[in-house]
């Protein structure tokens, strides 16, 4: 007789699939929230900022202040001087920064509000402002700006069209606009004197045209905008 000995074997039971909960990385993130829009205080818009600290008759330093925005961790405050058109920046991780600028100077002035972890940024409305200079008892008018048509764009437009523009003044005396208009890229033709902020020009399709204010207050100080374009 055969006796059949039992064998053994061992069983390991081993767990297929799945993701290893062990690790610290998560899969699936939470997105970073985009940063939003700061609101600015100080400098005011269209007024004179007499506060700050004088370095000399040419210079002065100025704290530029906006409310913190949610979701941001630093911000870029972008500044231009509308006499030469030169950009400068500054950053902060709190609401404020403190500048040096050009004294009896106009400025152009926003913030962009960054995140780490996000490439999204958040740019506040633009505000502009005259550096009080020595001696300075009437600030010339800030440059136009033009409102319709926009700076660039495309319009389908043949006959008349009408021109809009703003214009501001510290003293708030501006008394009138000249307007200068035509296909040439730096337009000398003066079509109007006006006080008003609108004039009416004669178009036709497929041209390009150019146009500027030059605004004058009731002192004789004058300004010059930029040069605007548009296609039809």
């Amino acid at each position: 007789m055969k006796i059949l000995s039992r064998i053994l074997i061992p069983f390991v039971l081993v767990s297929c699939g799945g993701e290893d909960s062990g690790g610290d990385g998560n899969p699936n993130p939470e997105p970073v929230p985009a940063p939003q829009a700061a609101t600015l205080i100080f400098p005011d818009n269209n007024e004179e900022c007499n506060e700050g600290e004088n370095l000399s008759d040419e210079e002065s330093r100025v704290t530029f202040r906006w409310n913190a925005s949610q979701n941001t961790d630093s911000y870029t405050v972008n500044l231009v001087n509308l006499n030469t058109n030169t950009t400068s920046q500054a950053s902060a991780t709190t609401n404020e920064v403190d500048i040096a600028i050009q004294r009896g100077t106009p400025y152009e002035w926003s913030v962009v509000s960054r995140a780490s972890g996000t490439n999204e940024t958040a740019t506040s409305a633009t505000w502009r402002f005259y550096n009080q200079g020595p001696g300075v008892e009437n600030y010339a008018p800030f440059p136009a700006v033009a409102v319709s048509p926009a700076r660039g764009t495309t319009i389908n437009a043949s006959g008349m069209l009408t021109l809009e523009w703003e214009g501001n003044d510290v003293d708030d005396d501006i008394v009138e606009y000249e307007i200068f208009f035509g296909t040439d890229s730096n337009p000398q033709t003066l079509i109007a004197t006006t006080s008003e902020t609108t004039e009416e020009v004669a178009v036709s399709s497929n041209q390009v045209y150019f146009w500027r204010v030059l605004t004058r207050d009731a002192e004789g100080n004058t300004s010059q905008s930029e040069i605007f374009e548009f296609k039809t």
